[in-house]
């Protein structure tokens, strides 16, 4: 028989394959030869699979320009075909990566153990993808999608990593109920720390989220912005028509401009200190909220700015236009604004006396959330200890709930929070391993993933796209880890030639396991859906079983 192949050094081609039928054990004989190249039942190879895989889940293309790359390789393949090959790189990888748990095992032994990190991520409705990697090799452990971070769902894939990789040197987690519960239930000696990202994360949320969604409210309201985006967007037309000003513009623009002390037209001035005040945001360093709050930097930044303003409007060259400098007015004398303002200065200033105390995500870093913190972990806790005892923040603690949660808080978690260096011994000698401060690894594997889907979709939300996607996918990230591909490899020289080990059934059944929970409806729903007398048909069965009942 004749069958239509494709493979990457050879393109679409057709493959003559001679099979003989045995009557006496009724089996098919013959064909072999061409597993080694292609799947059994499968059209397209072994290299085929790697490279959709890689461009897929590395490379982050869309299945559109992989299907024209393939076709400059004489390959036809639907989008489909991309898509669901994607999936079947995915199970093939996992395979090979249970294969080599043991290898894996004694890599991790070799380094003196591994420190655990796990958390999850979820869009919208999507369910929460759930990894665990080691801090020490970066390697990827095992992934898991749940419903939602309930301990009845992580402790049996905890157990699962206790068996394959036994107990950790060390446990890095965040503040989440359900991943303390099922850490401590499953590995109860070991050292588990909070990451203290997270917790700073949680006391700043919990001390003045209140105020802050006021602020945002207020704003809101006020129209504010609305008001100088309009403002802003006829005075940058009304500066291009104007060749003067628009001169004026660019050479405020280039460098040492304001070093030079050049003189700048007041309509430009007024259009630099509009956009300046909109673009608040900039001030903010990538930590998001409570670290950045630029709801409050941008009321801080219309009050700067209003002063100059008022002086503005004398020498204004554009008289088409008037600044809106009664509503710029009404919102910074706007009573609740002004309120939440003041309360959520007077406990950023505590919250930003802590940040200091740990020395972690600190307004002037660079490193935004790949910040991972400096100074030793005794340095931190006895600089956190005077902080936590001081007179001002135990006065506080007594007259305000928030202030005195704060405090609860870091005695509740004090120990998680600045544990001792571990001491591990290997066939070298002894070696002190201090786990990171943060979950950041995690925080960082799971904003690459992201990111690398909405490179990949062109689309900000990944709610559908987390859905779709096949719980193991992140074991990709392993393929950059060169010891890691070493073992899963397994003496082979590609990928390609690692799957075409794999029993294909073992492939198939992990297909059709994959496929059963992504299906929304059981098998044969789809015939139901077509009956257009659908309601007509279920009544007479209704019936038909009342009459035989």
């Amino acid at each position: 028989m004749t069958r239509k192949k494709s493979t990457l050094a050879i393109g679409d081609f057709s493959a003559k394959i001679t099979q003989a039928y045995c009557e006496s054990c009724h089996k098919i004989y013959g064909g072999e030869e061409i597993y080694p190249i292609i799947p059994k039942h499968s059209r397209f190879g072994f290299d085929i699979i790697e490279h959709i895989g890689k461009e897929l889940f590395i490379e982050y293309r869309s299945d559109e320009s992989i299907r024209k790359s393939l076709q400059e390789r004489n390959i036809s393949i639907s989008l489909r075909e991309i898509s669901y090959i994607g999936k079947k790189f995915i199970v093939y990888l996992a395979l090979a990566h249970q294969a080599a748990q043991d290898k894996i095992k004694g890599h991790m032994k070799s380094n003196g153990g591994y420190i655990l990190h796990l958390d999850g991520t979820c869009e919208g409705d999507s369910p929460h993808l759930f990894s665990f990697i080691d801090e020490i090799s970066k390697i990827v452990l095992d992934n898991i999608k749940i419903p939602s971070e309930n301990a009845q769902l992580i402790k049996p894939h905890l157990e699962e990593i206790k068996r394959n990789y036994g107990d950790p040197v060390a446990i890095v987690q965040d503040m989440s109920a359900a991943i303390i519960r099922s850490v401590e239930s499953i590995f109860p000696l070991v050292p588990d720390f909070i990451c203290h990202l997270h917790f700073l994360r949680d006391i700043g949320k919990d001390l003045f989220t209140t105020e802050y969604n006021s602020i945002r409210r207020s704003l809101k309201t006020l129209k504010i912005r609305t008001i100088l985006r309009s403002f802003v967007k006829q005075l940058k037309i009304d500066i291009e028509k104007n060749e003067d000003l628009r001169i004026n513009l660019n050479c405020a623009l280039g460098k040492n401009f304001f070093e030079n002390n050049m003189p700048l037209k007041s309509s430009v001035s007024c259009y630099l200190l509009m956009t300046w005040v909109l673009e608040s945001k900039n001030q903010s360093h990538g930590y998001g909220f409570p670290f950045d709050r630029p709801h409050v930097d941008f009321y801080d930044r219309l009050q700067a700015a209003y002063p100059l303003l008022i002086n503005l409007k004398k020498d204004m060259s554009i008289s088409s236009l008037s600044l809106p400098l009664k509503e710029i007015s009404r919102a910074l004398n706007d009573y609740s604004l002004v309120n939440s303002l003041k309360l959520i200065k007077n406990k950023i200033i505590i919250f930003d006396e802590l940040r200091d105390a740990m020395r972690i995500v600190m307004p002037d870093g660079k490193n935004g959330l790949n910040d991972q913190g400096d100074d030793g972990i005794k340095t931190i806790e006895s600089r956190v200890k005077q902080f936590r005892e001081s007179k001002k923040i135990i006065q506080l603690s007594k007259s305000d709930i928030r202030f005195k949660k704060m405090v609860k808080q870091i005695d509740k978690y004090w120990k998680k929070l600045f544990a001792d260096p571990i001491v591990v011994k290997t066939e070298t000698g002894d070696v002190v391993m201090q786990p990171q401060r943060t979950n950041n690894l995690l925080e960082q594997f799971f904003r690459d993933i992201k990111s690398g889907g909405r490179k990949k979709s062109g689309t900000s939300s990944l709610s559908k796209k987390l859905k779709a996607m096949l719980a193991n996918t992140p074991l990709v990230k392993n393929l950059k880890i060169p010891e890691y591909v070493r073992m899963i490899l397994d003496g082979k020289k590609n990928l390609a030639e690692r799957f075409a080990e794999i029993d294909i059934t073992k492939v198939q059944k992990e297909l059709q396991f994959e496929n059963e929970i992504a299906r929304k409806y059981p098998k044969g729903m789809a015939r139901i859906f077509k009956l257009p007398d659908l309601p007509h048909k279920i009544n007479q069965l209704v019936q038909k079983a009342i009459a035989n009942s």
